[in-house]
């Protein structure tokens, strides 16, 4: 695991320093603490950051090919290295490291660009062919591991963090307001935008190319299509399913380096943990946190999990310094990011590095399985299809603005008389609350001419799923929305900041395919969530009790530290007036949300925090970066306060 930075000049007496190089990976060090290496050569420079975790002496990047005309640096993990390496050594390549990384360019040797097809892993690279004088950066195809690009036609800067960028262009810290009204209403900034106009996310399965001074992106993978096959028994689906995730399981165990696992105690992780606890000749050490709020501290299951299959147990009871908590984690988050589980799996990842370098996660079972209670009461509701669509449309345009606001039942009325599509669009962003409470000012959330609704996004995926079933494409809309730009992104950059690499098997692409393929009904079944895994679970020896209880995921007690351990905070930062100047909040509408909170009227935690992080990236990043440009005396900068876009 590591960062990766880098320069291209396209112009021919374009110089690149390693300096320069150097300050893009020192931005970004956490995420390899053990080496350094760049390489700078005619208008081309590449750097990068090492977190050992295979061939530890000779896995020094950059890696070259034979001649050194092909080099690569290289963030992730190919798991089928082994494989592509004997083949590649049957076609005469010679490798001069034991690394996966070199697995690459010998590929890439092979094939071009249609390298990336042979990969079987969690990667973004950047390739330099020095014959062609030609770039090829890639990213994995479900979006484990960021990539973002800069490029004006003189220059592509790129970096696995957006802090690398602005560490040698600060200028570029021009924020996207249409990208912060996508934040506003999600809590992330979805691919292929952030948080700034200059700056792009490579999506999750695309190329960028550039030759000649020409950039080029492009798709080279897709999820498939939904529900194309159904196993003619549920023992035959038990055991495709047991014989696919084991597999994906046992390649992630590759590693030169202590590894475990992330246990919350629920069905995803602690198959996961049955599956490794198969493949180990030794106990598998894992990881759990727990909070002193019992109805948020799933520990109690964790251990129970751990002694079915004799783990080597650590767990942690936080009592964080939240608001020092917030503040730091806030500094390190180059775009506002609101969901509130960051907390606990810093800590978690914090707790896991102190005895691994690497730990493997349940992650993508909600997605894959239909494990959030959303879907199921986003097919309940269909049921309302019987009131005609004439009087749903009477009641939006015409009595329920006649309506008091705060009149309890008044934004549940307004959802039903909605298309089952926009009702599950509503119950995933901001929508009910702005349109109720008018949070946001209308300046800032009205877009300008030309551009599109936040949301037009999210129905583009819906309507073009490659799925007929409803829960099908609601599958389909979180698997490339929701798990790459939230779920992803969360745990590389918690992780990361802890120096500890994540593995996911439920994101192995092999696995993904073949469980998109699944009909629904083997993943909801009536008002059963993740059917089929669950008794996969039980299969592998997981006990009931853990199994059958209500979900909680990452819980924690958001609603107790907004009423009082954060509470000053709160109020200071988001009711101040450098937060009210800026123009994003409507005060009348903050106010009201937070006196409905703290009155106990309603809970509004999760809509606080995203309004917390959101002014904290402003003063704790974004500010940072504006100061670093006054500094160096920057008269073509646009301002940034005011969100200035």
């Amino acid at each position: 695991m590591c960062g990766i930075a880098g320069i291209v000049r396209t112009a021919s007496d374009g110089r690149v320093e390693a300096a320069t190089i150097q300050r893009m990976c020192q931005a970004m060090v956490h995420r390899g603490p053990d080496d350094e290496g760049i390489f700078v050569k005619e208008g081309v420079g590449f750097g990068m950051r090492r977190l050992s975790i295979i061939d530890l002496a000779g896995g020094h990047q950059p890696v070259f090919n034979e001649d050194r005309s092909v080099w690569v640096v290289f963030n992730g993990e190919i798991y089928n290295f082994l494989e592509l390496r004997t083949e590649l050594q049957s076609r005469g390549h010679r490798f001069s490291t034991h690394s996966d990384t070199e697995v690459i360019v010998h590929l890439y040797e092979e094939m071009g660009r249609d390298c990336v097809q042979k990969l079987r892993g969690m990667f973004a690279f950047a390739l330099y062919d020095e014959r062609l004088r030609k770039v090829l950066i890639a990213r994995d195809r479900m979006g484990q591991k960021p990539l973002h690009y800069a490029f004006d036609g003189r220059q592509l800067l790129f970096g696995s963090e957006i802090k690398a960028i602005h560490a040698i262009s600060p200028e570029l810290a021009q924020v996207d307001r249409q990208a912060l009204r996508q934040y506003v209403q999600f809590g992330y900034v979805p691919d292929p935008a952030t948080a700034f106009l200059e700056i792009k996310k490579l999506p999750p399965a695309h190329l960028l190319e550039l030759e000649k001074g020409k950039l080029a992106i492009s798709q080279y993978w897709s999820l498939p299509e939904y529900g194309t096959h159904s196993p003619a028994s549920e023992e035959e689906c038990l055991e495709e399913l047991e014989s696919r995730l084991a597999e994906a399981v046992k390649m992630r165990l590759i590693a030169d380096v202590p590894l475990g696992a992330f246990l919350s105690g629920g069905a995803d992780s602690s198959t996961i943990v049955a599956l490794m606890a198969r493949c180990s000749s030794r106990p598998v050490k894992t990881f759990s946190i727990g909070f002193r709020q019992k109805d948020f501290d799933e520990t109690g299951y964790a251990r129970i999990v751990a002694e079915k299959f004799g783990t080597e147990h650590h767990e942690l009871i936080l009592e964080p310094d939240v608001v020092n908590s917030v503040e730091t984690l806030t500094h390190s988050l180059e775009e506002p990011f609101g969901d509130p589980s960051v907390l606990p799996t810093y800590y978690v990842s914090c707790l896991a590095r102190r005895h691994v370098t690497v730990a493997l996660s349940g992650d993508a079972g909600d997605e894959l399985f239909a494990g959030y209670d959303r879907y199921r009461v986003s097919l309940r509701d269909r049921s309302f299809r019987w009131i005609p669509e004439w009087a749903r449309r009477s009641y939006r345009e015409h009595i329920h603005k006649l309506i008091p606001q705060g009149t309890r039942g008044r934004s549940l009325s307004y959802s039903i008389s909605l298309p089952w599509q926009e009702r599950y669009l509503e119950d995933i962003s901001m929508q009910p609350v702005q349109r109720e409470m008018a949070l946001f000012s209308d300046d800032f959330m009205v877009p300008a001419a030309g551009e599109a609704d936040p949301l037009e996004l999210f129905r583009g995926y819906i309507e073009d799923a490659p799925a007929r079933d409803p829960l099908s494409r609601l599958l389909y809309l979180d698997s490339k929305t929701y798990l790459p730009a939230d779920i992803l992104t969360k745990v590389d950059r918690m992780s990361m900041l802890a120096s500890l690499e994540a593995r996911a098997p439920m994101v192995d692409h092999v696995f993904v395919e073949w469980v998109t393929g699944l009909t629904a009904e083997w993943k909801m079944r009536g008002r059963e969530q993740k059917y089929i895994l669950r008794k996969l679970a039980e299969r592998v020896g997981v006990p009931r009790e853990v199994l059958y209880r209500p979900k909680q995921g990452f819980a924690l007690p958001l609603v107790h530290w907004t009423r009082h351990e954060l509470k000053d905070l709160i109020q200071t930062v988001l009711l101040e007036p450098r937060t009210l100047q800026r123009g994003y909040l409507n005060p009348s509408g903050v106010r009201r949300l937070l006196n409905e909170h703290f009155d106990k009227r309603r809970n509004y935690a999760g809509r606080i925090w995203r309004l917390l992080m959101f002014e904290l990236w402003q003063r704790n990043y974004l500010e940072n970066i504006e100061a670093g440009v006054s500094a160096a005396g920057r008269e073509d900068v646009v301002p940034l306060s005011g969100g200035t876009a």
